[in-house]
Order: structure tokens, then sequence, then C-alpha cells
């Protein structure tokens, strides 16, 4: 066999070994089909569809990435599915009506926002045991865990505030007024700073945890489109601090904020309506669910460009992209 042929079969053989690793797959919660689509993300199409409980809106991942939680939100109830087989395995108490919720750095806390209830609800995912149902405002919605697992957040949109809970005590420490209808928590990888989205206040806030109060608000103006639709949703931070992206609902844009100097660098054009976003593992791609268009908009981070639309189903809500199994 000659040297050409051995070099060939080798490079072969790595690809062969190395594909696996980096092979990713996005889950995409679908609010109105009652279904999750799998996407390929190396084939950038959608390769399974499953369905799952009525109206799944918040989805997440355990720490390992083998578990997907759903929040099937008119089921009253937290479905448990193994990604090996993309199989319903188990579901949890979750109180009323969930929403999103956020899984403690423990892998076990399970911190819910119950919308018709104004609870925050907690349970231990291996025990399936309620370990509090926690008051909190009207209407709450956004739930984040500080990295460092020190603090849980909830958004309550009725209420405008944010209620930071203790998750030592699961007691409310300090409640922050914010911009109208907070929607989302996200934050920082170091847990130093919190970012807040207020929908119809079209804002984000920018919290210091120390101090527990407001360093930043951002607002958002679009050329060319009505300030009322500017409305901020979903936030994803990069590890490295570089960037953050803000979804800004039906403004059918994402903001590409420095996260340092807080300038809006862009916005970025995706389908109509977008809710969510999510990052792949090395950062290089961001997701983004668009509802009422029904489509996922594909990101390059590098060249900040969509470069795919790739149709999912009705009202798509959560998206999180794990390794393929």
């Amino acid at each position: 066999m000659n040297k050409k042929k051995i070099k060939t079969l080798t490079l072969t053989a790595l690809v062969s070994i190395a594909s696996p690793l980096w092979a990713e797959m996005a889950y995409v919660s679908n609010e109105k089909d009652n279904t999750i689509s799998v996407i390929d993300l190396d084939a950038m199409e959608v390769v399974d569809t499953i369905d799952v409980g009525q109206r799944p809106r918040g989805i997440l991942l355990s720490k390992d990435k083998s578990t997907l939680y759903i929040c099937a939100s008119d089921d009253d109830t937290v479905q448990v599915m193994d990604l090996a087989t993309r199989k319903i395995v188990d579901s949890l108490p979750s109180g009323e009506d969930p929403e999103q919720f956020a899984l403690h750095p423990n892998d076990r806390h399970l911190y819910i926002a119950n919308e018709d209830d104004d609870i925050t609800t907690v349970v231990d995912v291996k025990t399936k045991e309620v370990l509090a149902q926690i008051p909190v405002g009207v209407e709450p919605e956004g739930m984040a865990v500080s990295p460092d697992g020190r603090w849980a957040v909830n958004t309550s949109e009725t209420t405008s505030m944010l209620h930071w809970i203790n998750t030592e005590t699961f007691e409310i420490e300090k409640n922050i007024v914010i911009g109208q209808r907070p929607r989302h928590v996200e934050f920082s990888h170091d847990s130093k700073f919190a970012w807040a989205s207020a929908e119809i206040g079209g804002t984000v806030h920018i919290i210091d945890v120390d101090k527990l109060e407001a360093v930043k608000v951002l607002d958002f103006k679009i050329r060319g489109v009505n300030q009322d639709k500017v409305q901020p949703v979903g936030i994803e931070l990069t590890s490295d601090g570089r960037y953050a992206f803000v979804a800004l609902g039906p403004s059918n844009h994402v903001a590409v904020v420095d996260a340092q100097t807080y300038e809006v660098l862009d916005y970025l054009l995706v389908g109509s309506r977008v809710w969510q976003l999510d990052l792949n593992a090395d950062q290089s791609m961001l997701l983004t669910t668009n509802g009422v268009s029904g489509d996922i908009s594909v990101i390059d981070v590098e060249d900040m460009k969509v470069i795919k639309s790739i149709k999912v189903g009705r009202y798509p809500w959560g998206v999180v992209i794990a390794p393929s199994s």
C-alpha cells in the first residue's frame, strides 16, 4: 500500500473517530404541537419529532446532558426524557402551570415558576420530593440559578420584580423592581452579574449580584421597527464574558451586546417573534426559536450572520443543544 493511500485511510479513520465527539443535537419545544423537534446540527435538519405533554415551554438539560426536563404547562408537570432513547421515563411534581425552571448546580434541586399560583416550587429531581413552595409576585415566569449555587431568581410579570431566593433557606432575601413584564434572567458565568429582560418595558437590567442593585439598563432601537415591537425576552451570554445576545420578540431581531461595555453592537434579523436562544458547546453557533414563523434561526457567532433557517413545529418556545447520544 502506498503512502498516499495510507494517509487517506488515516485521515478517514480520524474523522470517523472525531465526528461523534463533535456531533450535536438541538431539542426544540413546540408549544402548540405538543412535541419536541430534534435537529441534527451537522445536517442542519430535523431528524425526529417526539410527542410530549401539553403545551411544552421551558426545557433544560441535566448537568451531564443525558436527561432533558420539559415543562408540560397544561399537564401541570415536568416530564423527564432520557436522551439516549428519546423516551419520557418519568414525571415530577411541579405545581400548576410550570413555564420556566432552573436546575441548581447540585443537579438535584429544580426551581420551577408556577405562573397561575404565584409561587416557586422546588423539587428534588432524584427523590421527587417537593422541598419548598415559595410565594412570589403575580405571574411568575422566569427562573435562574447562579452558577455558584447561592441564588435562585424568579421574575414576576405583573409585579415587575426579581425575587432573590436564598438556596440554603428557600426564603426570599430581596425583591428588586425592574421594567414592566420581566421574562427571563441569565447569570454571567462567574455569578457576578444577572441580566434580566423586561418585555413590555423594552429594557434589559444588569444587576450587580454582590450589591443586589442595577448597574445598567439597556434599551434597544432598531431602524425601521416600531419601538413597541422591541420586546426583550431570552438572553444568552458567552462564557468568555464577551457577548450577550438578547431575543427581541416581535421585532424579529437579536441584539448583539458587548458584555463588558454594554454597547449594542448589532441587530441580527431572524424569524418572526424570536423568543429563546442557546449556544452550542464551542459557542460558534447560536440558535433562536421563532414562534410565529415556526422555525429556528442558526447564527454563525464569529461572522455574526444568520446562516440557516430550519422549519420545526408550531410556536417553537425553548431550545437546548446537547451532544449526540
